[in-house]
Order: C-alpha cells, then sequence, then structure tokens
C-alpha cells in the first residue's frame, strides 16, 4: 500500500510525540503512584480542601469509572476523579486531584479561555466526526471532475479545524490548572517540600500530552491544506 510522503510529514511527528507523552505520562503516574503522602491525604481529600479554602465548598467531588478519567465537569459543578485518584494516598493521585481542582477555581473566576473552550465543545464534537468524512467526500467528487467537492473539502476543513482551534485552547487552560494546583498544594501546605517535585513530574507528563494532541490536530489540518493546495493548482 503506498503511503504518502507528505502524510508522514505531517502525521509521523505528531505520532511520535503521541507515544512519547503517553509513555511519560504512564511512567510518571505509575512512579508518584506508589509514593504515598506524609499526611495521608487522599486525592478527594486534597480537592476538597482546596475547593473549600476557595469558597467552592458547592462543588461536589465524586468518584468515576475508567483509567485517568478525571475531570471537572462545568455544567454540573463537579470534579470526578477516577476510583485510583479518589480513594489513594499518593503523589500523583493528589496532583492529579488538585489540577482537577483548579479548573473549578477557573470556572469559578471566569476564566476566559475556559469559558471559549466549553462553548465550542459542540461544535467540536460534531466536526471531529463530520469533517473528515466531509473533506474525503470532497476528494471523491474532485476525483471525478466534480467542481463542487472543492467547495465540500473546504467545508470539511472547517469542521475539521475546530478541532485544532479546540487543541490550541487546551494549551494554556490545562497549564494554568496545573499552575494553580501547584500553587494551592504550597499555599496550603498539605504536601511536603520532598513530594512537590513527584506532583511536579505528573502534571508536566500530563500536559506534554495536549502538547502532542495539538500536534496532531496540527499536522492533520496542514496535511489537508497542502492537499487542496495541489488539487487546486491541478
Amino acid at each position: 500500500m503506498y503511503i504518502s510522503p507528505l502524510y508522514l510529514l505531517f502525521s509521523l511527528p505528531a505520532v511520535l510525540l503521541g507515544l512519547w507523552a503517553q509513555w511519560r505520562v504512564r511512567a510518571a503516574v505509575e512512579k508518584w503512584s506508589q509514593v504515598f503522602t506524609g499526611r495521608g491525604a487522599t486525592g478527594a481529600a486534597i480537592a476538597r480542601t482546596i475547593l473549600n479554602a476557595n469558597g467552592l465548598s458547592d462543588v461536589r467531588v465524586e468518584r468515576v469509572d475508567g483509567f485517568l478519567s478525571d475531570h471537572y465537569d462545568p455544567l454540573s459543578r463537579t470534579l470526578r476523579l477516577s476510583a485510583a485518584n479518589y480513594d489513594t494516598p499518593s503523589v500523583a493521585a493528589v496532583g492529579i486531584a488538585a489540577h482537577e481542582a483548579g479548573h473549578a477555581l477557573q470556572h469559578a473566576q471566569g476564566y476566559w479561555p475556559l469559558q471559549i473552550r466549553s462553548a465550542i465543545v459542540p461544535v467540536v464534537q460534531f466536526g471531529s466526526w463530520l469533517g473528515p468524512i466531509v473533506v474525503m467526500a470532497g476528494f471523491a467528487l474532485l476525483s471525478f471532475g466534480a467542481g463542487v467537492g472543492y467547495d465540500i473539502a473546504w467545508l470539511g476543513v472547517l469542521l475539521f479545524g475546530a478541532v485544532a482551534v479546540f487543541t490550541v485552547i487546551t494549551l494554556p487552560v490545562e497549564f494554568d490548572a496545573s499552575r494553580r494546583a501547584k500553587q494551592q498544594l504550597v499555599t496550603l501546605g498539605v504536601l511536603g517540600r520532598d513530594e512537590m517535585p513527584g506532583v511536579n513530574e505528573t502534571l508536566n507528563a500530563a500536559a506534554l500530552s495536549y502538547v502532542a494532541a495539538f500536534v496532531a490536530s496540527l499536522g492533520s489540518l496542514l496535511h489537508i491544506l497542502m492537499l487542496l493546495s495541489g488539487r487546486r493548482e491541478e
């Protein structure tokens, strides 16, 4: 099967970075999940402490199934932690829980990148699956000589582009949540100085996965744009 060199140029770096990011995240989580905090506070307890200290006692903290399925839901104002992080007093669990609490703080303080990201979620969910289909339909029509295929392909690019925009906005949202998490852990004094390096390593590894997602979406978008540009010249 023939693989376009252009496709490899845009996709291979993203694939390699994504694999490395996944490895870094799993390695950091596995490593620091084995190191328990000196005070024995679980992820759920730390999240609750941070929320209460910032006047967010109405935000619920719940257990959810799945591996690294931790997230903050701004619609229901609920912070959900995977079972391992909810119940375990490990450095990794505390770091991840504090990060999600950071998102709750962003929401409460009207952090505008989070507001934009939340607003475009429906468009991204729609465009992530429909965009590639529309692009392929456009190229198929172009192969049969139908000029309308070019316009249809561009519509797909716009839909798929929403995904790229989402990954761009996600970067400052996630970096800021980690910054807030580290700040809260230090300010509240819930971790010892020797435990913060574990939090830093875990959250920095997680941040790399968002960078990989951005590179992947940007690479795919540029690849499609290059293909469309070539077809237009033809």
